[in-house]
């Protein structure tokens, strides 16, 4: 990989949270990774992994612990209003819920084109014919500008909040489980919508989302994050066929297969115990106590990721063995 295509770069980021008595939440935890000019990375993980986190804290929407974020190469500092508005302009987020990310009182217009008259960007009558077109370019009609958000499905809702990322030329879009709230009928249309903008636009993406098979489809590589970690890395189609890390396993055995015998007659891995609580974690490894593999020698063990394979990174000491 050549450093000018790295669109993003996170070094060892950290996103802390004071819980109360003297306890700490460790929602990202050293995670490390790059994103290159018109990726798309998958982020995947239970719920309560720090993928949320991970997203906001990279939008600046919170601010890190610990670590760096580079973007364009140039390390980005929240401190920094200047710095962070023209990041802000750069990079965009569309958030999981199309019901409460959408101003009421705001009709589809007004909230479009808010970002464009924050940045400066055209004239009035120019944000106004922008606005036009988005709504076109994200499948809904001109007539919808004059109206509010409640007069709109939850997928009407969300094609709003992309057309309103879209409204500021962004590079690069946070897209925190943008599909999540969608009825099933409707998430496939608003995938292949990113994949459609991603080819027209050139734009670059962090897809964060449960759905292991929508991540699949839309990502060329996928991050598995565990805890506050991230415990694999890999091209989408190399996950997928030879993981790498015992949580990955458990994470696609759960992913059913659209045939009966197939499923009924595949290995389904189970996971002995609970997630350990976040503001407790085991010594070592912290999936080992959910693992099939552990043994005593991974409570000595950290989750440093290695290169397996080219381009191939685990957290697991298997792995690094195979």
């Amino acid at each position: 990989m050549k450093m000018n295509d790295v669109l993003l770069e996170v070094r060892d980021l950290c996103r802390y949270f004071d819980v109360g008595g003297g306890r700490t939440l460790k929602a990202v935890d050293g995670v490390s990774f790059t994103i290159r000019r018109g990726e798309i990375l998958g982020m995947v993980g239970e719920s309560g992994c720090g993928k949320t986190t991970l997203g906001r804290t990279v939008k600046l929407l919170y601010p890190k612990t610990s670590g760096e974020i580079l973007f364009e190469g140039a390390p980005l500092d929240a401190t920094d209003r200047k710095q962070k508005k023209a990041f802000a302009q750069k990079a965009q987020m569309i958030f999981q819920d199309p019901y409460s990310s959408l101003d009421p009182r705001m009709t589809v217009n007004e909230i479009i084109a808010e970002g464009m008259e924050i940045h400066g960007m055209r004239t009035p009558a120019g944000r106004r014919e922008r606005v036009l077109e988005l709504l076109e370019m994200v499948g809904l009609n001109r007539e919808h500008a004059n109206r509010f958000p409640h007069e709109f499905s939850g997928g009407q809702r969300q094609r709003i909040g992309i057309a309103r990322a879209l409204a500021v030329d962004p590079a690069f879009i946070v897209c925190d489980e943008p599909i999540s709230a969608l009825d099933v009928s409707i998430q496939a249309q608003v995938v292949n919508l990113f994949k459609s903008l991603r080819e027209r636009l050139g734009l670059t993406y962090l897809f964060i989302a449960h759905d292991l098979s929508m991540v699949k489809y839309i990502s060329d590589r996928v991050a598995v994050m565990y805890l506050g970690k991230i415990v694999e890395i890999s091209d989408a189609k190399t996950l997928y066929q030879r993981p790498m890390h015992p949580y990955t396993e458990f994470l696609l055995s759960a992913i059913p297969i659209p045939n009966p015998r197939i499923e009924a007659g595949r290995p389904h891995i189970a996971s002995g115990n609970e997630m350990p609580s976040p503001i407790n974690l085991p010594p070592g490894c912290s999936f080992r106590p959910r693992c099939f593999y552990a043994d005593a020698s991974c409570e000595g063990c950290g989750m440093a990721l290695s290169e397996v394979e080219d381009g191939h990174y685990s957290a697991c000491r298997r792995a690094m063995k195979e």
